[in-house]
């Protein structure tokens, strides 16, 4: 029988809702962390039962728990991440994995070194679209690739650090 890994959420603001969601619907999710007392409260009417705290230090002690999952703004995904691999957690973050290539790859070298499953969240990665893109050039339905070209009509929230891409 294989175990269920149990998660917290970091960040339930813009995208974290979406990912207590499914993460609650999958019956993995036992906790959330929240600086914001508004989304805590969010949280613990929407999903009764949940442990919840504003500490991020309280996630990486909690031995009950197997992975984190950090959705907060760019710039802290890296200490976070790092952090948490160093309390001997599974780490899903949302992109970007940090805000520089050193730091993404001390992280994979770290998540290698403690056994860890590190993994990025790329949305369009599994849109629908892409999807079927990928699925029509392993066919060779659409020929030889020589160039593709997108536009995306709604850009999301605007951000400072990183964007979409």
């Amino acid at each position: 029988m294989q175990k269920t890994v149990r998660i917290a959420v970091v960040g339930t603001g813009y995208w974290g809702k979406n990912l207590v969601r499914n993460f609650a619907s999958l019956g993995t999710l036992i906790g959330i962390c929240d600086i914001d007392d508004k989304n805590i409260t969010y949280i613990k009417k929407t999903y009764p039962g949940l442990k919840t705290t504003n500490s991020f230090s309280d996630i990486l002690s909690d031995n009950n728990l197997d992975a984190v999952v950090i959705s907060t703004p760019a710039k802290l995904h890296y200490q976070m991440a790092k952090d948490s691999l160093l309390a001997d957690k599974h780490v899903f973050v949302e992109k970007p994995l940090a805000l520089n290539v050193d730091q993404g790859e001390e992280l994979l070298e770290l998540s290698n070194e403690r056994e860890r499953i590190l993994m990025v969240g790329h949305l369009l990665h599994y849109h629908p679209a892409v999807v079927k893109l990928e699925e029509l050039v392993k066919q060779g339905e659409l020929g030889k690739i020589e160039y593709i070209y997108s536009n995306r009509l709604n850009l999301g929230k605007i951000r400072r650090e990183e964007n979409i891409l």
